[in-house]
C-alpha cells in the first residue's frame, strides 16, 4: 500500500480504515519512547517536566513513602501511571465536548498506552543519562518527538495536549507554544515543592549545607524542568513542520491529459491545468499546477518519468496549504 493512499483524507473507505489502523498503531508504539524517558531520565533525576506528566512526576515525590503497603515496589509513592490514568479520565470528557468524539477515541487510545507503557517500564534508581543538564536536553528531544508522532497522527496522550489540541482546533496557534505556556506554570510550581531525598543525598552534586543552597537546588530543578520542556518543545514544532510540509508542482508537457489523469486517480490530489504561452515560441502551452503531501512528490516525479521523461518540471516548497486535503482553515 502506498504512502499517499494511508495519508489521504479523499481515499476510499477502505484504504479509510487502512489508515486508521495505521495511527492506532503509530499512537501506541510511538509514545513508548514518552515513558522510556519519564521513567529512565525524569523521575530519576526528580525532574518535573511540564504538562500532566509534571503533575504526577509531582505527586509522586511528594507521597513518597507515605502508602508503604499499597505501592511497595514505588516505596509507597503514588504510582506515575496511576495518577496519569486517573487525571485522564476525568480530562476525556472535555476531549469529547471540544475536539470531538474521534479524537476522544483516539485520546482513549493514547492514554491506555501511555498508561501500560508507565505499568511495565521499570523506574531506574539511576538515571541512563548522568549529567542533569543533558539528561534534560536529550530526554526532553526524544519525548517531543514521540509526542510529535502521537499528535502528527491526531492522537494524544493526555492531559495539557487536549488543551494544546482545542485551543489548536479553533485558532492557528503552534502546538508547541501551547504547550509551552501551560508546562512553565507547571515547572514553575516545583520550586515550592519539597525537595526528594535523591537530591539530599552525600556524595551526589546536591549536597546541602545552609538554607541558601536549599534555595539554589529549588532553582535548579526548575530550570532542569524548563530545559527538557523547551526541548521536547522544539522537537514537536520541528517534527509537525516536517510531517506537514507541502510541496507545488508546475509541470510543461505536451502529454498534460495522460500526467494530470495519473495524479489525479494514484495520488488522490486535485490538479489545476493552466493556460499559458511559450515567450519563445509564441505557442499555446498546458501548465498541471498540484498541491501535494512532501512525502507525495517521489510518486508525482515517478508518474511524470513514466508518461514524459523530457517534461519541465518546477517544483518549491511551501510554508502552509489550507482547504480541502490539508490543513483547516483557522482564524487567527
Amino acid at each position: 500500500m502506498r504512502y499517499s493512499q494511508l495519508v489521504n483524507p479523499h481515499n476510499t473507505p477502505q484504504v479509510s480504515r487502512a489508515r486508521t489502523v495505521f495511527e492506532y498503531l503509530v499512537i501506541i508504539i510511538g509514545i513508548a519512547p514518552m515513558a522510556l524517558m519519564v521513567n529512565w531520565v525524569l523521575l530519576p533525576h526528580a525532574f518535573v517536566g511540564g504538562g500532566l506528566t509534571g503533575i504526577c512526576s509531582a505527586i509522586y515525590y511528594v507521597t513518597g513513602g507515605l502508602f508503604p503497603s499499597l505501592f511497595p515496589e514505588y516505596g509507597g509513592a503514588v504510582p506515575v501511571w496511576l495518577t496519569t490514568f486517573v487525571f485522564n479520565a476525568i480530562l476525556l470528557l472535555i476531549a469529547g465536548l471540544t475536539v470531538g468524539w474521534r479524537f476522544t477515541i483516539r485520546t482513549m487510545v493514547g492514554v491506555v498506552a501511555i498508561t501500560f507503557w508507565y505499568r511495565v517500564i521499570p523506574i531506574l534508581p539511576e538515571p541512563i543519562i548522568e549529567d542533569p543538564w543533558l539528561g534534560a536536553i536529550i530526554g526532553g528531544f526524544v519525548f517531543g518527538l514521540s509526542l510529535g508522532c502521537v499528535l502528527a497522527a491526531n492522537g494524544s496522550s493526555g492531559g495539557t495536549d487536549i488543551v494544546a489540541m482545542i485551543v489548536n482546533h479553533y485558532h492557528n496557534i503552534s502546538l508547541g507554544n501551547i504547550m509551552l505556556a501551560c508546562d512553565i506554570l507547571i515547572i514553575a510550581s516545583a520550586f515550592f515543592l519539597p525537595l526528594p531525598e535523591s537530591m539530599l543525598q552525600d556524595g551526589t552534586d546536591f549536597q546541602i549545607f545552609k538554607s541558601s543552597n536549599l534555595q539554589i537546588l529549588k532553582i535548579k530543578r526548575v530550570l532542569y524542568g524548563v530545559a527538557m520542556t523547551i526541548s521536547y518543545t522544539v522537537a514537536v514544532d520541528w517534527l509537525m513542520a516536517r510531517i506537514n510540509r507541502s510541496v507545488h508542482f508546475l509541470i510543461y508537457s505536451s502529454k498534460y491529459e495522460e500526467i494530470a489523469t495519473a495524479i489525479n486517480t494514484t495520488v488522490n490530489r486535485g490538479v489545476t491545468v493552466l493556460d499559458g504561452t511559450g515567450w519563445y515560441s509564441k505557442k499555446p502551452v498546458k501548465v498541471i499546477s498540484v498541491l501535494v503531501r512532501k512525502p507525495e512528490s517521489s510518486l508525482v516525479f515517478s508518474i511524470v518519468h513514466s508518461i514524459d521523461p523530457e517534461a519541465l518540471v518546477s517544483i518549491a516548497d511551501v510554508s502552509g496549504v489550507f482547504g480541502s486535503g490539508f490543513d483547516k482553515i483557522k482564524p487567527k
